[in-house]
């Protein structure tokens, strides 16, 4: 059994947390883990588990290696998608993939992003399913409804409470419906998560959406090696029709099969819920960072950066990041993702990137900027290097804060210490590498007509970007 972890979303609804850059499944909020790391986590103990297979964004590429090697994964295939299709593709490529050093092995297909509270519950559903996936059905876990929730889509099964045969695959009701859903105890939240055998997945894909599985065999077929990743051949993935699995094969297969999961999960699909799936005090309220309140109820209050005081509030999200504040109602968070939609259209850097953003060599936080002026902390790992760039509309002024800097600066290769600084003019080619023993911090104080950071000319990359 090997397990598919889809890792492709944005998470638009946990903004200003979760970003296009860094969705909410790099995120680590619930503990010292992230969502990513947590599905990989709750495996343990589930015997005949293979290596596992990671489809995610390409952009994500490099947050997903270090997550694993953070948890001692090493030899996981990480697929990169060239442009999201939706979860079917993904699947297909996963199975494509499962194929090349197995018989036919099962998939245990799984979103990156969900919670799962009871990992004794899920283990005992996972077993339940291989039972059926091995007599080539096609499993879905349901999720045992706790409320009428209009969010979720419904799978509709043909006995209450045990595993069984699907009815049907039903859209997100109205609450009235979605009340009488609750009431039969015969339908389930749709939750995402499957188990088959390889070859039954695209026997029935094949049958039910062939341009899609053909689409996706020709750009498998032609995917190459990139360092610990695989890359999907661009032109044949970006013709591949992009459809999620229940429209495209689960809906239309006779094949399927439900088993209930009961486990305390939930898919942290707005704030709404991420306050519902964490713990909180004896006043209803989550509170993280430097916080302060007074006769506050019922609400989610997150601090990044400075101090956040709420007085004499109920049943509010407010959010604080170094670039953004958000302050909601509960009932309106699912709302959120209107926000992010709106920054998309004025074009502002809020919608899809943090002020501080992860490299593969470090990370770089934007401290101040103004017309023509740009001022940066950056951090590169011990070892690690930026790559051999220049720059046609910027010069640049480094001042080391801490560590050792290995500069090349045109001609000239130099070592700098604290306290020490250089000047990079404009079009010079040039590189920062950290040749020591401890991270490399310095002071970046960009300036000129353009400082975007699509004005980079890469000559030589590590990282192949």
């Amino acid at each position: 059994m090997i397990p598919v972890i889809l890792s492709g979303g944005s998470g638009s609804r946990l903004w200003p947390l979760s970003r296009k850059d860094k969705p909410k499944q790099f995120l680590n909020l619930f503990g010292d883990n992230t969502l990513f790391q947590d599905t990989l986590i709750r495996l343990d103990g589930l015997e005949g588990l293979q290596d596992p297979i990671v489809i995610c964004n390409q952009e994500h590429r490099f947050m997903v290696a270090e997550q694993l090697q953070a948890l001692g994964v090493d030899n996981a295939d990480i697929v990169l998608e060239p442009f999201g299709r939706n979860t079917a593709p993904a699947i297909a490529i996963s199975a494509l993939q499962a194929l090349q050093s197995n018989d036919d092995p099962m998939l245990l297909v799984l979103a990156a992003d969900h919670v799962i509270k009871d990992v004794r519950a899920f283990h005992s559903a996972v077993i339940s399913a291989r039972e059926q996936a091995l007599k080539g059905a096609l499993v879905t876990f349901g999720i045992v409804p706790t409320s009428p929730n209009t969010g979720f889509g419904y799978i509709e099964a043909s006995n209450k409470g045990s595993v069984s045969t699907v009815n049907a695959f039903v859209e997100k009701p109205d609450l009235l419906t979605a009340q009488k859903y609750l009431e039969s105890g015969s339908h389930y939240w749709n939750s995402g998560m499957f188990l088959f055998k390889a070859t039954a997945f695209l026997a029935e894909l094949e049958k039910h959406s062939p341009a899609m599985l053909q689409a996706c065999q020709l750009a498998f077929s032609s995917s190459e090696k990139d360092l610990d990743f695989i890359r999907l051949q661009e032109s044949s993935f970006k013709d591949c029709p992009s459809d999620s699995v229940d429209y495209a094969m689960m809906e239309k297969t006779t094949k399927a099969v439900v088993v209930p999961l009961d486990a305390g999960w939930s898919d942290v699909g707005s704030w709404s819920s991420l306050w519902e799936s964490t713990v909180q005090d004896v006043d209803g309220n989550v509170l993280k960072g430097d916080v302060l309140i007074d006769n506050v109820k019922d609400s989610y209050i997150h601090s990044e950066n400075r101090l956040v005081s709420v007085l004499g509030l109920k049943d509010i999200i407010v959010v604080e990041t170094a670039d953004a504040v958000m302050v909601a109602s509960k009932n309106v968070a699912q709302s959120v993702k209107e926000v992010v939609n709106l920054l998309q259209k004025k074009g502002r850097n809020e919608a899809h990137s943090h002020r501080l953003c992860y490299r593969p060599w470090g990370h770089y936080d934007c401290i101040d900027a103004g017309p023509r002026f740009q001022v940066k902390r950056i951090t590169v790992n011990v070892g690690a290097s930026l790559s051999l760039q220049m720059h046609h509309h910027r010069a640049e002024h480094w001042t080391v804060v801490s560590g050792t800097a290995k500069i090349t600066c045109g001609d000239k290769v130099m070592l700098l210490s604290e306290n020490e600084s250089t000047y990079i003019p404009l079009g010079t080619i040039h590189r920062l590498e950290n040749p020591g023993k401890v991270p490399l911090e310095i002071i970046e104080v960009q300036s000129g007509s353009y400082l975007g950071e699509d004005d980079i000319v890469r000559l030589d990359d590590d990282y192949d970007r």
